[in-house]
């Protein structure tokens, strides 16, 4: 007779919470090796877990393996505040660079903008309509114009004006606010202000950028009109984390749209805003449903 062990229990285990199931959400990444999917699923199976979403990608050139592992934590027979000591002995055998996430876990999110309202618009307009996963609790600006639409929102409006003798003193309130808020990522939604990598340093791949994909070419102030005088066919937006080096953060979503010799620059401009609220939107939301990895200046999404 087999003793009563967790392995024996998960042959009773409680059928399928459906969709809407707390789940486990794994994101590893290792040198390449033989052994690598099959330990992590005879981890999960080991102890009754239900998996419902396995993808993963190996990189040659890096010789680098990357998996996304999500299971239900109906029936599994690790309590959820053990599973990451019970994964570590796996995690130090393949020397892989691990995190682990809860579907239940809702992340906080503050938003950075300057005049440019589009993107914040959309991303508080997604949230409240349920599109984005998250709580909004902060707003954060260097000039007060967007006040009345955080507010009509019902999310707090931190002004913070930004110049070169106050920036470190407003950094440092700005820090304060979001630990006091409990932010877990913050998105520079047309945020016209460079942060320091002090900054950046606090929040390692959890700040998120958007900006036109017109980079390096047509750099400055007025990119469109830069690109209109020469005559270009497409527009882009680009969606990135933020490192220490400007702009050059790990790509996490980009788009483009053709235009034409018959397009303005008015066109472009809002052609390419229209670019910028769905990239970045769709960027939000993939961090927040955990699908992006990271490793060297790129990024896996597992869709």
């Amino acid at each position: 007779m087999e003793k009563e062990t967790i392995a024996g229990r998960r042959r009773r285990r409680e059928p399928s919470m459906g969709p809407n199931a707390v789940t486990a959400v794994l994101l590893l990444s290792c040198p390449d090796q033989k052994g690598l999917v099959a330990g992590v699923a005879d981890f999960i199976y080991r102890y009754g877990g239900n998996i419902i979403h396995a993808d993963q990608h190996t990189d040659p050139e890096e010789g680098t393996f990357l998996q996304r592992v999500e299971w239900e934590l109906n029936g599994f027979g690790v309590p959820r505040n053990e599973v990451g000591g019970e994964f570590e002995p796996i995690a130090r055998r393949f020397d892989m660079s691990w995190s682990l996430q809860f579907s239940d876990h809702v992340a906080r999110t503050a938003v950075f903008v300057s005049k440019q309202a589009h993107c914040m618009y959309d991303l508080l307009a997604r949230q409240r309509m349920g599109e984005l996963q998250t709580e909004i609790p902060l707003v954060v600006s260097n000039h007060e114009t967007l006040g009345p639409v955080a507010e009509s929102f019902g999310v707090e409006y931190a002004h913070l004006p930004v110049t070169r003798e106050t920036k470190a003193e407003q950094e440092a309130k700005t820090l304060a606010l979001l630990e006091e808020r409990r932010v877990d990522l913050i998105v520079l939604a047309r945020y016209m202000q460079i942060v320091s990598d002090d900054f950046v340093s606090r929040y390692p791949r959890r700040i998120i950028n958007i900006h036109h994909s017109f980079l390096p070419a047509f750099a400055g102030a007025r990119p469109y009109h830069q690109a209109h005088e020469r005559g270009v066919k497409i527009i882009g937006a680009t969606a990135h984390y933020v490192t220490a080096e400007l702009d050059q953060g790990p790509i996490i979503e980009q788009d483009v749209v053709r235009v034409s010799h018959r397009d303005s620059v008015a066109d472009l401009i809002r052609k390419g805003r229209d670019l910028e609220m769905v990239v970045l939107a769709r960027a939000v939301d993939l961090h927040l449903r955990r699908r992006i990895l990271v490793y060297g200046s790129k990024t896996v999404v597992f869709n």
